[in-house]
């Protein structure tokens, strides 16, 4: 089992003669530990995940540390933007941050298990601690939520960009792998053989010679195309009857190769048949048909207008923000929805969160909906400061919300 918390003399530490940036970067995390220490239900909310991790055995073993040891060293981890590995260290050489955390001078855990503790908390979890500090701030009057900004932004993805030859090399390279690693297992469950490189100069052939406008270069490139989609088509059918072997093969380690493989079949289907419908048969493939990563199967496709990148990759977020710019509210959308039908919601998820509607809310244009709605809108709040159309921009009232606004875009470069 794990402690959620025990008994520690904190922050005994003397500031005198250091340097203002140091003591500065000290008040910073003495007022962060209040702010924890005032609201324990910001622990009890973590504490509850964390303790899945240290169950306990037959003996009843606790945990090496504590849930606020692991909170408060997570809490270090991002302030700071530093890796797993980097804040570990940090924490275990500065004994100010040891105070902070909690650790009563011992060692500091492993930065391994600091990234399971982190992937133990949910999602969820994180917007309830996002909710219980922003009543927390209401209550205390630090945070006022009369009026709100909203805007949108797109957190990427980290994967390549997405044609239909590299996903389709992609397909070849994992399912090689994962079958060879099978055969090392067990010779029987797989007797075929992969010429790696052979696919791979189709690969490079055909990236590197799309662009190029010579009729003759551009037959050589579909056939070599063909060719690598048969070649991708043929290893994804080796990979469903391995699949179905490993199952019923009785082999644990063979069986745990088929799962891994398995996970990547349906979106390995999905790229050949994309692939063979754009660039055999000529059609132009939606967007909804297509896969972007074997890797990231939830990547989706975001177009916003934005000149200097006209196509993102990744997952919509939306960020509701007060004027002390604490962000009273966040959404991250699994499927992307128009700017202008998220108007609505956000005024129902504040008064949800916080028992009355805004009085002025703010966004760009791209939140604007349709006229009826926009009416139905504005007779909900005193300020709905949305323009509609160039003119609005006249306005004198409606131009000091807009400048409000932008305030949310120095938020967002700040959090990317």
């Amino acid at each position: 089992m794990r402690r959620k918390r025990e008994a520690v003399l904190a922050f005994e530490s003397n500031d005198d003669g250091l340097p203002k940036v140091v003591r500065d970067f000290r008040a910073r995390y003495r007022a962060i530990s209040q702010v924890l220490d005032e609201n324990p239900k910001i622990l009890d909310l973590v504490h509850k995940d964390l303790k899945q991790l240290s169950e306990g055995g037959g003996r009843g073993r606790e945990g090496d540390y504590t849930s606020e040891n692991i909170l408060r060293a997570l809490i270090v981890q991002h302030i700071e933007g530093l890796p797993y590995r980097d804040a570990v260290i940090r924490i275990g050489s500065d004994p100010f941050l040891q105070d902070f955390a909690r650790m009563r001078k011992r060692a500091v855990m492993d930065f391994t298990f600091l990234s399971r503790c982190f992937c133990a908390v949910k999602p969820a979890t994180w917007k309830r601690v996002n909710k219980a500090l922003a009543q927390s701030g209401v209550a205390a009057e630090a945070v006022s939520t009369a009026v709100i900004r909203a805007d949108t932004t797109v957190v990427e993805t980290n994967i390549h960009y997405p044609t239909d030859a590299w996903l389709l090399w992609d397909t070849w390279r994992v399912a090689s792998r994962l079958l060879k690693r099978a055969r090392e297992i067990d010779p029987a469950s797989c007797a075929h053989r992969f010429h790696d490189r052979k696919v791979k100069r189709l690969y490079l052939y055909v990236t590197r010679h799309m662009p190029s406008k010579s009729k003759q270069r551009q037959r050589k490139v579909k056939k070599n195309f063909r060719t690598l989609i048969e070649r991708a088509g043929w290893i994804v059918g080796i990979c469903c009857e391995f699949c179905d072997f490993a199952a019923s093969s009785g082999n644990t380690a063979l069986a745990a190769v088929g799962l891994e493989l398995k996970a990547y079949l349906p979106a390995m289907e999905q790229v050949v048949a994309v692939a063979r419908r754009a660039q055999l048969e000529g059609e132009k493939v939606p967007a909804s048909d297509r896969v972007f990563s074997l890797f990231e199967q939830h990547t989706e496709l975001i177009k916003r207008g934005r000149r200097q990148k006209p196509v993102e990759f990744g997952h919509k977020v939306l960020l509701c923000q007060t004027p002390e710019k604490f962000i009273s509210d966040y959404e991250v959308y699994e499927k992307q929805q128009p700017d202008c039908e998220l108007t609505e919601s956000v005024i129902q998820r504040h008064e949800k969160l916080f028992g009355t509607k805004p009085e002025v809310l703010a966004a760009d244009k791209g939140f604007c909906p349709a006229e009826e709605k926009f009416q139905q809108l504005a007779e909900q709040i005193d300020t709905l400061a949305i323009p509609r159309r160039m003119q609005d921009f006249v306005d004198k009232v409606l131009t000091h919300w807009q400048a409000f606004r932008a305030g949310i875009e120095g938020t967002i470069s700040g959090l990317k």
